[in-house]
């Protein structure tokens, strides 16, 4: 291509594309985990001034936070590079994996419930991924 030509966005998800989606779906959900880990000991956080200002400077020396922060900065870059690539309507349902991903790191890592209403759910994004991805 040409110095400042921009190229076209495909409709199909090739390798390289799901790659960067994946990297991004991935990247993302690392984001939630840490984010999580970040707040375990803390239990809820009270939304008033009086609460929020205190937990959120204890927050600020939590590396989990730092790290959940940095994996969504990296993903947003990610993503901005997999949307140049393809159509939205076809990556943005992609984002539900993060969701099993999420939903099996969550009950490995941090002993969250895993009901057969969450595994059926899962089946469901599966099919719903596969379908998308194929369209």
């Amino acid at each position: 291509a040409e110095a400042g030509s921009v190229a076209q966005v495909d409709p199909i998800l090739t390798v390289q594309t799901f790659s960067l989606v994946i990297v991004g779906v991935l990247l993302n959900a690392a984001a939630q985990l840490a984010l999580k880990a970040s707040v375990r000991g803390s239990g809820a956080i009270e939304l008033s001034t009086s609460a929020v200002v205190p937990a959120a400077l204890r927050l600020s020396s939590e590396p989990w936070l730092w790290l959940g922060l940095g994996c969504y900065v990296v993903s947003v870059l990610v993503w901005i590079l997999a949307l140049s690539r393809v159509d939205v309507s076809i990556a943005y349902p992609m984002l539900s994996l993060g969701y099993i991903v999420n939903a099996l790191a969550a009950w490995a890592w941090l002993g969250e419930d895993m009901s057969l209403a969450k595994l059926t759910g899962i089946g469901i994004i599966i099919l719903g991924v596969f379908v998308l991805a194929r369209a």
